[in-house]
């Protein structure tokens, strides 16, 4: 299942986008961390490795219902520049 893990302090929530197992508590140990949403910004910054998003689902995983809203408007992670 691909869904959001919570993390950040108290009242000032940051989420990552994991695969995980389904019956895996919610911020358990995730497979592999696929994004990240923060909603306290204005607009709310999603940056998805759609890729890896594609794998997953190719192999079966599910998306959560806040995760495909999420990836209707996606926007791709910035890809890591070699040497740097």
């Amino acid at each position: 299942m691909i869904r959001l893990a919570r993390f950040g302090a108290r009242k000032q929530p940051y989420y990552r986008v994991v695969v995980i197992e389904k019956d895996r508590a919610r911020n358990g140990r995730s497979i592999e961390v696929v994004g990240t949403y923060n909603p306290r910004t204005n607009p709310a910054s999603v940056l998805l490795k759609k890729d890896r998003i594609d794998h997953w689902t190719g192999h079966g995983a599910q998306l959560s219902d806040r995760v495909a809203k999420l990836v209707k408007d996606y926007k791709e992670a910035p890809a890591a520049t070699p040497g740097a």
